[in-house]
């Protein structure tokens, strides 16, 4: 298997760097998937790119982070199960809900599970989820979140798939929401 480096500010080609850089001062440390992203300071910057808009939809932080994970899970990409396990703690998401969507068990909340079908038509059909739309509108949802949560499952294909291009190795402060995949449950 090709190996894909580890990088830091100071070896990472490009402008890849300062981008590592800013990124670990605004973390407190360097995630490996942005360290190995960087080989490409173009899908570097796009997944930054991605992540700032992504902030600025009209989800709440916790919703933000339940597409996020619920697209990780579909896409079975254990690192980004980890950092989004923990990115929807810190977004103060119930611990039971991060579970069953971990497991791709149902949500007792029917809103946020309403959400979580609709993010994971979207997955697994490739964005054939029009028939899903009417019951995700149902619940009190707006066409505006059925497109934002087309650019939420955008981001994490990027990371998704790059991930599994790239072997990331999971961070350390990471390792406590480890997943090792769906059939572990």
């Amino acid at each position: 298997m090709t190996e894909f480096t580890i990088y830091t500010p100071d070896t990472a080609p490009g402008k890849s760097g300062e981008m590592l850089r800013n990124a670990s001062e605004k973390m407190g440390f360097l995630p490996n998937l942005y360290a190995k992203l960087a080989e490409s300071d173009t899908a570097l910057e796009a997944y930054f790119s991605l992540s700032s808009l992504v902030s600025k939809t009209s989800f709440s932080p916790a919703e933000q982070q339940l597409i996020l994970l619920v697209a990780s899970v579909e896409n079975e990409c254990t690192y980004c199960v980890a950092a989004h396990s923990s990115g929807a703690r810190m977004a103060k998401l119930d611990k039971g809900i991060i579970e069953a969507v971990r497991n791709g068990e149902p949500i007792d909340d029917n809103r946020l599970e309403a959400l979580r079908r609709f993010t994971e038509a979207v997955v697994i059909k490739r964005g054939h989820a029009a028939e899903d739309l009417d019951a995700f509108l149902g619940a009190g949802f707006t066409k505006q979140n059925a497109l934002e949560v087309v650019l939420c499952v955008s981001m994490k294909t990027l990371a998704n798939y790059a991930n599994h291009l790239i072997d990331v190795p999971l961070d350390d402060v990471l390792k406590r929401m480890q997943w090792t995949g769906k059939s572990a449950g």
